[in-house]
Formats: C-alpha cells, sequence, structure tokens
C-alpha cells in the first residue's frame, strides 16, 4: 500500500504486474498497442490524446489524425481504459453562449477535472501554434475558451489545483517552426484567462543526450507528498531523424518553478516494434496518466510512432525513488 500519491483511490485502472524479466522502472502493457491504425472510420490514426475517470468508467479526447490528413479531436467512452468507443465526428467547440467556435486543427490533448469541471488544454491554432483551452462537464457538449498564450507555444498542462490562489499553467514557447526553443515554462493565472509571471522551469539538454534538442510537459502532474510528479517528452536529432523518449522530473510543492530532481537518463524510449515503425518513427510521447492513490499504480498514456496508442505502468513509491537516486545535480 502507499500514501505517497495525493488524490482518489481509484482500484478499477489498468494495472498489469511487471514481467518477471523485466528490471525496469517502467513497464509495457503486454496487449499494446490499444489503439492501432484506422481505428475509427473517419480517422487514420489515434494517438498523443487524454483520458480520466468519469461517472462509473472513463472518458477522454483524443488526436484523430483524419484521413486528409488533419489532426483534429475526438471525444470518447470507456468502462476499462483500455477498450473505447468514440463518436463519429470531431467534437464541434462552441463559445460560452453556445455559437459555434471552431479551430481548424487540433492535437496532442490533455485533460485534468479542476474544481468541478473538466479542462482540456491541446495545440490550438491562433494563426500559428498556440495552447487552446476548453471546458466540458459532460464529455458532450464542449466550450472552447479563450487562448492562454500567444503564439508560438505547445505542450500547454494546467496543474490539478491551485498553488498559492493561482491556477498554474506548463508550456513550451516556440517559433513557427516545428522544433526550435526546446525549454518547458510555467505561468499563472487568477482567473484561467489572464496568464502571466512566466517562469523559466528546466531546459533541454542537461547529462543526458536523449534530451539535448527539446522538452515538453507531458500528462497533469500528480500530486505526491515529494512534489508534483511530472512526466515528459525529451527529443534528440539523430542522423536518422528525430528520437522521441520519456523522462520524469519532480517539482516544488508550493512553487513548480523550481526543479527538485530530474531523470538523467530516459525511462523509457522506443524500443518496440509499434515504437520504431510507424508514421512517424521512433516516438514515444506521454500525455495522460491515471493513477490510484492507496495502491500507488500509475497507468501512462503514451503515442507510439505518430500512430499508435499504448499503455505502460509503474509505481509511485519506487519511481520517486528512481528519479532521486538518478537524478541530475541542480
Amino acid at each position: 500500500m502507499s500514501n505517497t500519491i495525493i488524490g482518489e483511490n481509484l482500484p478499477h485502472i489498468p494495472w498489469e504486474a511487471r514481467p518477471s524479466d523485466c528490471n525496469d522502472v517502467i513497464w509495457r502493457f503486454s496487449a499494446n498497442p490499444i489503439l492501432g491504425w484506422n481505428p475509427i472510420p473517419k480517422a487514420a490514426r489515434i494517438y498523443n490524446s487524454a483520458v480520466i475517470p468519469f461517472g462509473d468508467g472513463f472518458a477522454g479526447v483524443f488526436r484523430a489524425d483524419q484521413k486528409n490528413g488533419r489532426a483534429t479531436l475526438f471525444s470518447g467512452r470507456s468502462k476499462d481504459a483500455i477498450n473505447w468507443e468514440f463518436d463519429p465526428d470531431p467534437i464541434e467547440w462552441v463559445d460560452e453562449n453556445g455559437a459555434p467556435n471552431p479551430t481548424s486543427y487540433s492535437y496532442d490533448p490533455r485533460v485534468l477535472k479542476l474544481e468541478g469541471q473538466y479542462y482540456i488544454n491541446w495545440c490550438d491554432d491562433l494563426r500559428g501554434a498556440s495552447i487552446g483551452m476548453g471546458t466540458t462537464k459532460d464529455f458532450k457538449t464542449f466550450i472552447r475558451m479563450s487562448n492562454p498564450l500567444m503564439p508560438f507555444n505547445r505542450n500547454g498542462v494546467l496543474f490539478p489545483r491551485q498553488i498559492n490562489g493561482k491556477y498554474m499553467l506548463l508550456s513550451r514557447p516556440s517559433d513557427s517552426g516545428h522544433t526550435p526553443f526546446g525549454d518547458i515554462f510555467i505561468s499563472e493565472s487568477p482567473d484561467l484567462v489572464h496568464w502571466g509571471r512566466h517562469k523559466f522551469v528546466m531546459g533541454s539538454g542537461g547529462n543526458g543526450w536523449w534530451q539535448g534538442l527539446k522538452i515538453g510537459a507531458g500528462p497533469v502532474p500528480i500530486e505526491t507528498t515529494e512534489g508534483w510528479l511530472l512526466f515528459y517528452h525529451g527529443v534528440v536529432g539523430t542522423c536518422n531523424g528525430f528520437v522521441y523518449s520519456v523522462g520524469a522530473v519532480i517539482l516544488d510543492i508550493d512553487d513548480p518553478s523550481k526543479v527538485l530532481y530530474r531523470t538523467r537518463d530516459y525511462i523509457l524510449t522506443p524500443e518496440k516494434p509499434y515504437e520504431t515503425t510507424g508514421f512517424v518513427p521512433n516516438v514515444a510521447f506521454p500525455c495522460a496518466n491515471l493513477y490510484d492513490a492507496e495502491t500507488g499504480r500509475i497507468a501512462i498514456y503514451y503515442g507510439a510512432a505518430d500512430t499508435y496508442t499504448a499503455v505502460a505502468f509503474t509505481q509511485v513509491d519506487e519511481l520517486l525513488d528512481y528519479i532521486k537516486n538518478n537524478s541530475e545535480v541542480f
């Protein structure tokens, strides 16, 4: 049993014991990938998506690249968070008055429950890549809010509660291209509308070449007795293209702009065929985590090769010990 995670007891999240021949701190679901090519009639691929407990099961917002190549978001539901049913059409965003409020593209969502509502962040179009923000109560009607930050920016991730009376948002400022500017910043807001007091959190590089090109926040941070546990992706440029791997960091509980510990080595990197071969090879991109406070179990959802959805597992106490004992020096 674990009392390390500060949150709800969710004994029905997906879980699989570590294989006897695995010594890694994170291990993959034996039934990966849980979503493959052409999962629904209107989408060729569903990946880099976000899931959350909802009702007596689970709901989610999913990146679904349609067969015209455009990235869009779909809503889905599941009893077990492994087998999913999706709405047949993309999410139709509306404004607060119910009028249509569309976006020309949308991808890589994160979802969290905050003060009784469900909030979504994603990469949105504000005449260039920006962070979108929206809310829903039922995963049927989705209200698009104002973009919290100016372009160009990606990987927007809200914290699941206020910190010192402020809402907190992680992001990675960039330029109009795909890669430059690879560092994570944090911004704060009194009302989820007006954002400022931007601070640097951590940069690409460090002692790990696997994150030398850029980094970006992954799933919604998990509150623990040791600090905020955040999974993130790191990218390296090789002679054959980019490789996306997964790391983890512990942020100060009262000031999450302060890094306490950060993994020197990746904890998950593309190795399996569904991670190394696909529409974009060699990608492991975490976007969601489910966790049970009582047992300390964590299920991590990640996109694989920009094609598949996969799941991996870890135990919180073991992971936190690993991060602290295999950390860069700050």
